[in-house]
């Protein structure tokens, strides 16, 4: 997937006041936020920012860590790090409006001394050898058709002894994905691999793999809750969603079915650099 097709697939054009405009909407005071008013809305991927809270604990950071975020979207998951473990941390994502949106959102809630975001790409990262003490992904690598040069670099920046977490959706046997998902309008740019082809790229680019997950019993969880807040108290006013632009309903609808038929799997993993 070539620079260009990842900012036409993933660019908005005028996404940071789209999401003013629903920050607004729901309440929220734009000119005093908070992290935890962007929490909704800058996590994106499957389950939100519980998702994020449960990968990042099993880094066992420590204050003043340095952390990569690779893929980094508009930086929900780097300044939920930097609040909650006191680290510094650098996001990187090839989506140029991402990185812009992700600076100014960091900067509206007061944590741009601990987190920055740059456009970089996962497969060429412009770091030193050994720099971070730990890095991780979320639903990023489905973009990505090198999954070698993703995970090689991974571990070239890493100090030895650094984790890696990596949260994404593999390929399963349950039939032929179903697009358009989040990652994908039509299949052209979408590079899923198996569980078990993930775990061997890992390993090839000389991690050790320290645990790996299914995650599809909390995605059923998290979805029934979502259907019951619905029930309850009408269709949210913050989500992922915003970020999806056209046709937001029918990407999710479509990433759910292929969760519950098998044709992808949510998997976890996290390695570690010897």
């Amino acid at each position: 997937m070539t620079s260009n097709d990842v900012e036409g697939h993933y660019s908005r054009g005028n996404l940071y006041l789209i999401i003013l405009d629903a920050l607004a909407s729901a309440g929220k005071d734009v000119g005093n936020l908070r992290p935890e008013d962007l929490d909704p809305l800058d996590h994106f991927h499957g389950r939100g920012v519980a998702a994020t809270a449960e990968m990042v604990a099993t880094l066992e950071l420590s204050k003043g860590d340095e952390v990569l975020d690779i893929g980094s979207g508009v930086g929900g998951p780097a300044r939920f790090v930097a609040r909650t473990y006191d680290c510094q941390v650098v996001g990187i994502d090839l989506t140029a409006e991402f990185c812009a949106v992700a600076e100014r959102l960091t900067q509206a809630v007061g944590l741009s001394g601990q987190v920055r975001f740059e456009q970089a790409s996962a497969t060429n990262l412009p770091f030193d050898d050994g720099r971070f003490q730990a890095a991780y992904s979320q639903n990023v690598s489905m973009n990505i058709a090198d999954k070698a040069a993703m995970f090689g670099e991974a571990y070239r920046v890493l100090c030895p002894g650094g984790v890696f977490a990596l949260s994404e959706l593999a390929l399963g046997d349950g039939g032929e994905v179903i697009y358009p998902t989040p990652w994908s309008s039509d299949g052209v740019h979408s590079y899923l691999l198996t569980e078990a082809d993930t775990v061997a790229a890992l390993e090839g680019a000389g991690f050790d793999i320290v645990s790996v997950q299914d995650n599809i019993a909390a995605v059923r969880r998290f979805r029934q809750e979502q259907k019951e807040l619905v029930a309850r108290d009408g269709p949210p006013k913050l989500g992922a969603f915003i970020l999806m632009g056209d046709g937001a309903g029918e990407k999710g609808r479509n990433t759910a079915r292929n969760l519950e038929e098998g044709r992808t799997r949510a998997i976890e993993i996290l390695c570690r650099r010897p």
